[in-house]
């Protein structure tokens, strides 16, 4: 007679090649771990045995890797005396199951296999689904966080106010509105490179920060159609955009004998033209960086032709002064040409032309020729003088050593010393009536002390009402260079407000 075989015998064997088999389909599918995913199981084998064996009671569970048995034990504090029932155990009974037992350890003793009722099972299920979406999102967010700054491509799923959904990969990106090129439309299903700026963890999957308007995007797609850019022999110092429209990229090399323009350029365009036709036509004015900020300047404004550049004290402004015929170049339709050199140097571009530079230059040199002859009491030859050898205040001429000044054509010592005393009387003689005129009119202190202020200028100032520092930075250029007359051209008048400003 042939033995009976009980279910038990066959049906746990098979139990346990199911554990695996699923658990390896899951994170195939999925695309996350196989840890994970068991991982998963065990949280809802605990959650299910904790239903049975009560909430407050210490368990752990697990899943044999390579058999796929499951293990469920009832974790129990050893205590010397008075143990609390299914959370403490004696010493004398732990050490009787494990003979090295000790006060203050914890013994694991394993429960009887779980008998899964429908309940039980919805649990288990809900806890994996849940643990296995969590472990999917987090898998997401890993591989997503590589690629931050990296240009990725995904499908248009649908369009959602004005927001393209695209369907990347395994979850989903939102392009904003505000990060596609103007005039641009995608069909669903079309293919859509796009920069990833970077991502946050949302509770369904990461959310991914899409942009094809920003300046490293287009970095990043000369990295891809130049190879010299993408092994970094040539280096893309900057990038200014006005997304759609035109764009200006700096670079530069460390190769004598390559041009870094023409690399990006490529043989008749082909390069720059494949950048192009990805931007939908946008523009791309491509120059040389040079350390020297004049000469980057100037690079940046092209195609326009630069004849000088002027700095200015404040240190991030310039003048740029083009032919007459140049303005418009230079500026751009809209500013636009000036506006991106400004953006991509780092400095703030005034354009002016060489006719406006030249009768800038020469009514400041009148109102100084006249300074001189009133507050020195020389004729017009000698103040004509000291202009063309590069002084343009008392105060430059104070300073100044006395053999450079006596080294001027047609001075000696005794003249260079009677203008260094004159200067220095004017300048004192000055102070005190200044000093007097504020305190009058209760001037503010600080518009007394502004370092940018002639001693002139802060007169007239005064005579016209203004008592501080914010009332001359509330005016208009036009209504300070009303005020002060041939004292500022209207270039020094709108960076006096501007610098004001500045501080606000």
């Amino acid at each position: 007679m042939s033995r009976k075989i009980k279910l038990e015998e066959t049906a746990q064997p098979i139990a346990k090649s199911e554990i695996l088999q699923v658990a390896d389909m899951v994170a195939k599918e999925k695309g996350i771990e196989r840890d994970d995913v068991l991982e998963a199981m065990e949280q809802a084998v605990l959650k299910t045995a904790q239903m049975k064996y009560g909430e407050g009671t210490r368990l752990e569970a697990h899943i044999d890797r390579k058999t796929g048995e499951i293990e469920i034990f009832r974790l129990m504090d050893i205590v010397e005396r008075d143990p609390k029932f299914g959370k403490e155990i004696l010493l004398a009974e732990a050490q009787r199951q494990i003979g090295d037992a000790k006060i203050g350890g914890i013994l694991k003793d394993k429960l009887p296999p779980l008998d899964f009722g429908r309940v039980a099972a919805q649990v288990a299920r809900t806890v994996i689904v849940q643990r296995v979406q969590l472990a999917e999102r987090n898998k997401q967010y890993a591989d997503f966080s590589e690629k931050v700054g990296e240009i990725i491509t995904g499908a248009v799923k649908r369009v959602e106010y004005s927001n393209i959904v695209l369907d990347i990969g395994r979850t989903e990106g939102i392009l904003k509105k505000t990060e596609v090129l103007p005039h641009e439309n995608f069909k669903i299903g079309e293919r859509v490179k796009v920069y990833l700026v970077g991502l946050s963890k949302e509770q369904n999957a990461p959310l991914l920060n899409l942009s094809r308007t920003c300046p490293e995007f287009m970095k990043k797609l000369f990295e891809q159609e130049v190879p010299e850019v993408y092994d970094g022999t040539v280096a893309i110092k900057a990038v200014a955009r006005d997304p759609g429209s035109k764009a200006k990229v700096a670079v530069t090399t460390k190769e004598p004998n390559l041009d870094p323009v023409g690399a990006c350029v490529g043989v008749k365009g082909a390069r720059v033209q494949a950048i192009v036709d990805e931007l939908k036509g946008e523009k791309i004015d491509i120059v040389n960086w040079d350390e020297n900020p004049a000469v980057f300047i100037v690079n940046s404004l092209a195609p326009a032709e630069v004849s000088k550049i002027i700095m200015e004290e404040t240190g991030d402004k310039v003048t740029a002064v083009v032919p007459d015929k140049q303005l418009s170049v230079a500026i751009g339709r809209r500013g636009q040409n000036v506006r991106l050199a400004s953006q991509l140097t780092g400095w703030t571009i005034n354009v002016t032309t060489e006719s406006q530079e030249t009768e800038e230059r020469n009514v400041e040199n009148a109102r100084i020729l006249k300074y001189f002859m009133h507050g020195l009491d020389i004729d017009e030859m000698m103040a004509q003088l000291l202009i063309s050898e590069g002084y343009f205040s008392m105060s430059e001429i104070a300073s100044s050593p006395l053999d450079k000044l006596a080294s001027i054509r047609g001075f000696d010592e005794d003249i260079a010393t009677e203008l260094q005393q004159r200067a220095i009387a004017y300048i004192n003689a000055k102070k005190e009536e200044i000093a007097k005129l504020c305190k009058q009119n209760k001037v503010d202190t600080e518009l007394m002390n502004y370092e940018l202020l002639s001693p002139e200028l802060l007169e007239v100032l005064v005579k016209a009402g203004l008592q501080t520092l914010t009332n001359l930075g509330e005016l208009s250029t036009d209504e300070l260079m009303e005020i002060a007359g041939d004292l500022l051209t209207e270039t020094e008048a709108k960076m006096l407000i501007m610098k004001i400003r500045e501080t606000w």
